[in-house]
C-alpha cells in the first residue's frame, strides 16, 4: 500500500510561513510538541503505535522534488533561502517518537524547531486516515458524498439570496482531520468545480498546486506561543511575535490569530500599529458572534474602518454556522470561512479530536489560553496559572494534556 504522506507539499500552508519565519528569526529555537486526542475513540488509538511508526519512516525518506520547490518558490511571500532551505530538508527520525502507552497513542517530537515543527499536520493525518481505514466503509463514503451534495445545494440556494455588502467567501480547512487524502481530494474537485462563485482556496498547498486554487493560512498558534520563550518579557510576547510576523511578510499575509491568551488580552497589544498593518483578524475559539462584536468595536475605538478588514472563523464551522456568521457581518465588513472536519470528515462516523501542540520551547514550557476552556493546553500547571496572572486571566479553564 501506498504510504499515506504522498508529497512534502501535502501539508497547510500555515506550517510553511511559520516555518520559514522562525527559520529566519530564531534558527536556532528547540521545541517540544505533543500529540493529544481529546475525545474518545471507538477503539484504543495505541493499536495504532506500528502503522504510524511505519508511516513516519515513509515521511522521513521523503524530500522536496523541483516541481514542488518552484511551487513554492513562485509564492511571492516565500523568500529564495528558505526554499533553497527546503531543497535539502529531511525529516530526521531521531527527533519524533511513537509508542504504545496502555490505551494511549504516544508521540513526541522533539528537537531544533525548524526540524520539527513539520510534523504536526502529517502526523495527524496518518493518525486519522489508519483510524477510518479500520471504522469506515464504503456506506460511509456513500454518505458523505450524499452530504457533500448537500451542502453544494444547500450554497447554490444561498447563492440566490440577497447579496450583503461583501460576499460570501469559504475555504477549505480539513487536511489535518480528513477521512483521508482521496475523499480530501474528492471534496476539493467537486468544490471547484461547482461552488467556485464561494470557494476561494484550501490550507493544502499540495492540492492547491494541482487543482490551481489559491493556497490559504497565515499563522496558527505555536507561533505566538513561541516567542512566550524568545527572551522577550512575558507580557510583550504577542507584541514581538506579530512584530516579527510584519518584519519577515512587509504586508503580505497579514491575518493575525487572536486566541493565544484569548481575546481580551489580544487587543490591548492589538494597537493602531498593528491595527492599520494587519489586514484582518482569525477566530478559532470562544463565542464567534462576541469575538466579531468585540473586533468591530476595537476598530471603530481607533478610527478604523471596519470595511476594509477582514474577520475570518475557522473554529468548528459548518455551512449553516458560515452563514449565519456572514448575515450577522458581512455588511460591516469582509468575512472569511475556513471549514475543516465538516467538508473533510463528515461520514456519519464520529471524527476523532486529535491536535499536536507545542509544550515547550526553549527548555521552557508555553501554553494557550483559548477562548473556549477546553482548547486550553499546557503540561505545567504553575507556568499556566502565571501566565494567566500575567495577562490578568482570573478564570480557571480546563487544561487538557
Amino acid at each position: 500500500m501506498e504510504p499515506i504522506v504522498r508529497s512534502l507539499l501535502e501539508n497547510d500552508l500555515y506550517k510553511f510561513t511559520m516555518w520559514q519565519s522562525l527559520l529566519h528569526s530564531h534558527p536556532g529555537a528547540q521545541a517540544e510538541y505533543v500529540f493529544v486526542c481529546r475525545n474518545k475513540p471507538a477503539f484504543p488509538l495505541s493499536d495504532l503505535a506500528v502503522d504510524v511508526e511505519r508511516e513516519v519512516d515513509a515521511l522521513c525518506n521523503l524530500s522536496f522534488t523541483q516541481e514542488e520547490l518552484d511551487y513554492l518558490r513562485g509564492l511571492r511571500f516565500i523568500k529564495s533561502d528558505f526554499a533553497d532551505f527546503l531543497s535539502i530538508f529531511r525529516f530526521q527520525r531521531r527527533f519524533i517518537e511513537v509508542e504504545a502507552q496502555g490505551d494511549t497513542l504516544s508521540i513526541r517530537a522533539c528537537g531544533p524547531q525548524v526540524h520539527v515543527m513539520g510534523f504536526e499536520i502529517y502526523v495527524l493525518y496518518i493518525v486519522n486516515e489508519l483510524y477510518f481505514r479500520r471504522v469506515g466503509t464504503s456506506e460511509n463514503l456513500k454518505e458523505a458524498r450524499e452530504r457533500l451534495r448537500a451542502k453544494t445545494g444547500a450554497l447554490e440556494a444561498f447563492g440566490k439570496l440577497p447579496a450583503k455588502r461583501n460576499p460570501f467567501e469559504f475555504f477549505d480547512f480539513g487536511l489535518r482531520r480528513r477521512y483521508s487524502g482521496a475523499w480530501h481530494e474528492e471534496v476539493v474537485a467537486v468544490l471547484k468545480n461547482e461552488t467556485l462563485q464561494f470557494f476561494k482556496g484550501t490550507s493544502n498547498v499540495y492540492l492547491a498546486k494541482k487543482y490551481n486554487m489559491v493556497p490559504m493560512g497565515t499563522m496558527a498558534h505555536e507561533y505566538l506561543q513561541s516567542y512566550q520563550a524568545f527572551g522577550v518579557r512575558l507580557r510583550d510576547f504577542q507584541k514581538a511575535a506579530l512584530e516579527g510576523w510584519v518584519q519577515e511578510y512587509r504586508g503580505d499575509l497579514g491575518t493575525a490569530l487572536t486566541d493565544v491568551v484569548g481575546m481580551d488580552a489580544f487587543l490591548v497589544d492589538f494597537d493602531l500599529y498593528f491595527a492599520k498593518l494587519f489586514d484582518g483578524l482569525r477566530h478559532d475559539s470562544g463565542d464567534p458572534v462576541v469575538w466579531g462584536e468585540k473586533a468591530l468595536a476595537h476598530y471603530a475605538k481607533l478610527r478604523i474602518d471596519a470595511a476594509t478588514k477582514r474577520l475570518v472563523f475557522s473554529d468548528g464551522l459548518d455551512f449553516a454556522m458560515a452563514f449565519s456568521l456572514y448575515r450577522h457581518f458581512a455588511d460591516r465588513t469582509m468575512t472569511g470561512f475556513g471549514i475543516g472536519t465538516n467538508l473533510t470528515n463528515d461520514t456519519g462516523i464520529t471524527p476523532l479530536n486529535i491536535v499536536m501542540k507545542l509544550v515547550s520551547c526553549n527548555g521552557q514550557p508555553v501554553a494557550k489560553l483559548a477562548d473556549s476552556p477546553g482548547k486550553t493546553l499546557c503540561t505545567d500547571d504553575t507556568y499556566l496559572a502565571y501566565l494567566r496572572q500575567v495577562f490578568g486571566i482570573a478564570s480557571v479553564q480546563a487544561r487538557n494534556h
